[in-house]
């Protein structure tokens, strides 16, 4: 929830003081934030899978590898991604859909807000190793932290001192830094406790394994931006800015919907890793379904109150009238069927905590990539439905996706069942045996 904020409450400042054409900048930036915070998922999803698998099988040695080689990922990642980026934004914000009246504007957000970038990587990557270290409040009130303290800054030189999305994106920038200072600080303190020597460290294996077991994770999010990316033209060639406007109110509402799915799901994730190093399915299978029945409830409820308030909620992002309307319809087409995409999320989730990388990396990629891109492509170009082909497309693959990810949990639990029995059968078997060497040493010694 507070990782979405960042992005909501400027677009709800900006959205009221300025305008929609402020609004359309920030969706026209959005995919690359988007894929920024893909590289920091894959990169805290793979080392904290690694570090609770290892921690359920007592290698610390090996957890104090996974840190340094997922620390040293991050930096060499983000630093030249940041230099590119700011060197061609105007060559990449025109690709990512920004029209003559938006560019501006996206500009002047994207050449703040890229400088953030390293903070949020590396607050996320330390946030989800300490989670599986057992630590489960840091990542929580780093970015909560960083959200708050987003609000406070945005009000006041967005509102208040008028610096328009320039002052968005500092608000945004210096509450990254608040967040990653306090997370470096706890950081500190948890490797002290777990004898964990900081520093820089390329392990060639472990490199490959974090990439390969986030990997997954870094589609889930960056999917967002690259079908965010496509979308914007095809809004942009057949209805205008009004149609990159309306996508970028709705898709805001939306992805916080996906707070508790998301939450839960990557909640679940150290845990079901732990509990397979510990080699206990039969604990793993119960995570697994507790996992699936709160996700689908939670989302539910979500999904509800959002329909039902649709018009208030959007009013907060926007003044102009027809953009409420307009947004509130698009709004309810858009996620008609939403709950069931909680059981595809954590679908996701459970494949990354098994290191199934090419099995969660085809789930990952099934729902936004194989399913919603080409059907969107379908409704636009051959149907020429416009803006209405582009809203129908996401209930559509979300029904698909949800139907794909049942078949795939079905099988799942199917294979965990057999790992249970198998257990229990080895467990009778072990106890037999010492059973009757028991009583064999006991009628020995009677003899």
């Amino acid at each position: 929830m507070v990782n979405e904020l960042y992005n909501m409450v400027d677009t709800l400042f900006v959205g009221r003081v300025i305008g929609g054409n402020a609004i359309g900048a920030l969706v026209v930036v959005f995919p690359i934030q988007r894929i920024i915070a893909a590289i920091s998922m894959m990169l805290a999803v793979g080392s904290s899978t690694f570090v609770a698998r290892k921690n359920g099988e007592k290698d610390y040695e090996g957890i104090a590898d996974v840190v340094k080689s997922g620390i040293t990922l991050a930096f060499a990642i983000m630093i030249p991604l940041i230099i590119l980026v700011y060197i061609f934004r105007d060559n990449i914000l025109t690709m990512l859909g920004a029209s003559d009246n938006i560019l501006s504007y996206a500009h002047d957000y994207l050449s703040i807000i890229i400088f953030g970038s390293l903070f949020i990587c590396m607050t996320t990557v330390m946030g989800y190793i300490m989670m599986a270290l057992g630590n489960r409040r840091v990542t929580l009130v780093s970015t909560s932290l960083g959200a708050i303290l987003n609000i406070i800054i945005d009000y006041i030189l967005v509102v208040k001192l008028s610096y328009g999305v320039k002052g968005a994106a500092i608000a945004t920038v210096v509450s990254q830094f608040t967040g990653f200072l306090y997370a470096s600080y706890k950081f500190r303190n948890v490797s002290r406790t777990f004898n964990l020597s900081l520093g820089f460290n390329f392990k060639k294996e472990i490199i490959i394994g974090i990439v390969s077991v986030g990997f997954s994770a870094f589609i889930v999010e960056a999917e967002d931006g690259i079908l965010l990316a496509i979308l914007n033209n095809l809004l942009l060639n057949s209805v205008g800015d009004t149609g990159v406007i309306i996508l970028g109110i709705i898709s805001k509402v939306s992805m916080f919907m996906f707070i508790t799915m998301l939450g839960i799901g990557s909640a679940m994730q150290p845990i079901a890793a732990y509990n397979l190093g510990a080699k206990n399915y039969k604990r793993l299978k119960k995570v697994v379904k507790e996992t699936v029945i709160f996700a689908f409830i939670t989302s539910a409820i979500l999904w509800l109150g959002t329909i039902i308030f649709a018009e208030q909620i959007i009013s907060l992002f926007v003044k102009e009238g027809y953009l409420v309307i307009e947004s509130a319809k698009a709004f309810r087409v858009m996620v008609a069927v939403f709950p069931i995409l909680s059981i595809y999320y954590v679908t996701i989730y459970y494949y990354q905590s098994l290191g199934r990388a090419k099995t969660s990396f085809l789930v990952s990629i099934f729902r936004q990539i194989i399913v919603m891109l080409p059907i969107s492509l379908i409704m636009v170009k051959v149907f020429d439905l416009g803006a209405l082909g582009v809203w129908l497309s996401y209930p559509i693959a979300d029904f698909i996706s949800g139907i794909f990810s049942i078949i795939m949990m079905k099988r799942a639990f199917n294979k965990l069942n057999d790992k249970v029995e198998e257990h229990e059968l080895k467990s009778m078997d072990e106890d037999y045996s010492m059973k009757y060497h028991k009583e064999k040493r006991l009628g020995e010694d009677t003899i």
